[in-house]
């Protein structure tokens, strides 16, 4: 009877760029990274734990300055509609309107959120338009 052969383990698969870590939270690298892309509060809370992990902490960076940014649209977004609404006989057309373009602006602001996600789930550092660049400079990454 012959001999029985160990069968040859499969080679390992290549991991995602940043998924090989842990965090400090305990989480892979890139599962941290898109939960802190949830605008303002992912973001505080990510950057607020994660002390070691410099692409968690850029991705929490860049959500709380994106959440700050889609606040501060929301509120002048409510201001900019109760003025509208206060214009006579026009007033319902343009704030109409006005909330035909928040919406789209919202969309936009949800796409750029989800690709976001997505990036950081991959393990890629992708840069927010004009938010990106503020963010590697506030962790030290210039």
């Amino acid at each position: 009877m012959p001999d029985p052969v160990n069968p040859t383990p499969l080679p390992a698969a290549n991991p995602a760029p940043g998924s090989t870590t842990s965090t400090s939270t305990g989480l892979p690298s890139n599962v941290a990274a898109a939960l802190a892309c949830i605008p303002l509060i992912g973001g505080l809370i990510f950057y607020i734990l994660e002390k070691n992990d410099s692409f968690v902490r850029f991705y929490a960076m860049q959500s709380i300055i994106f959440g700050g940014i889609w606040f501060l649209f929301n509120l002048l977004s409510w201001i900019l509609h109760l003025i509208f609404w206060s214009i006579p006989v026009a007033g319902p057309i343009f704030s109409g309107l006005w909330v035909f373009v928040a919406a789209l602006v919202h969309l936009g602001l949800l796409v750029i959120m989800v690709i976001a996600m997505i990036k950081a789930f991959s393990g890629v550092r992708w840069d927010i338009p004009f938010v990106g660049p503020i963010a590697r400079k506030q962790t030290g990454e210039v």
